[in-house]
């Protein structure tokens, strides 16, 4: 049985008397321990259907169900890495990974072991007491995915994480993520506009059509790691999603004009 399955979504946000159609009838499976990554145009809602795998909107129609059971809500089976960082600046760095830990209850020896833990997977040891503002965006966006890691959620949801960053940072924190990746094996969810980094990170790449999004094909990225960004494989890769996706981008253009 698949860990994430995605059953027949679909999403209509109605206001003044507007009627807009989000997602239409998604259906996925996402495997256990799979990377699994979503593109599309812009608009085409890859966020939309992120936010409803992670509980925080619900389907208009259609499930989401992980280990079997409907997703009702938010829940600490899932962990979300949004592209802003929602650190909270009053708290240092050892202090933001602890939150979700301190929630449940954890006791602050035990938290802070496995805070410490996570703080050194992501390479931040050293900066524990450290703030939000005293930190790069890169160290800040290391600091969201340690706190989400920490939290031990089968699986995690990730919106765009390194959009904002720059081209060496976003490499980095790429090479970091997988690192974490083979060594916790979780399943992930990852959204991104980027088709280098859906080739470089992903088992699988879904790509999503123009509003209503829907999904236009499944790419199996049949690539061992680590991955050459230069090498003729990958450059084939880049060539069919580009090809796929030319068609849905131009559709998002047309209606923007």
């Amino acid at each position: 049985m698949a860990k994430l399955v995605v059953e027949n979504v679909s999403k209509v946000y109605e206001f003044n008397g507007n009627r807009v159609e989000a997602l239409k009838n998604i259906n996925l499976e996402i495997e256990e321990n799979e990377f699994f990554t979503v593109m599309g145009p812009s608009g085409c809602g890859k966020t939309t259907l992120l936010r409803i795998i992670a509980g925080l909107e619900n389907p208009t129609t259609g499930r989401v169900l992980l280990d079997g059971r409907e997703v009702k809500g938010p829940g600490a089976d899932r962990g979300v890495v949004f592209q802003q960082y929602t650190l909270m600046p009053w708290r240092t760095v050892l202090k933001n990974v602890t939150f979700g830990l301190e929630l449940k209850g954890i006791p602050k020896k035990e938290r802070e072991e496995i805070a410490k833990k996570f703080i050194e997977m992501v390479g931040l040891k050293g900066f524990e007491n450290a703030y939000p503002h005293q930190l790069s965006g890169g160290m800040q966006q290391r600091v969201a995915i340690a706190r989400t890691l920490a939290n031990d959620p089968e699986v995690v949801l990730m919106d765009e994480p390194f959009a904002a960053l720059d081209a060496q940072t976003r490499a980095i924190l790429q090479n970091e993520l997988l690192k974490i990746w083979e060594k916790d094996k979780k399943t992930v969810f990852f959204v991104t506009h980027s088709i280098d980094e859906a080739i470089y990170l992903s088992d699988r790449v879904a790509i999503m059509t123009a509003r209503p999004g829907r999904i236009k094909d499944i790419i199996e990225i049949d690539l061992e790691r680590p991955r050459d960004k230069n090498s003729v494989e990958f450059l084939e890769y880049r060539k069919k999603i580009v090809n796929i996706l030319k068609e849905e981008v131009l559709k998002t253009i047309k209606r923007l004009t």
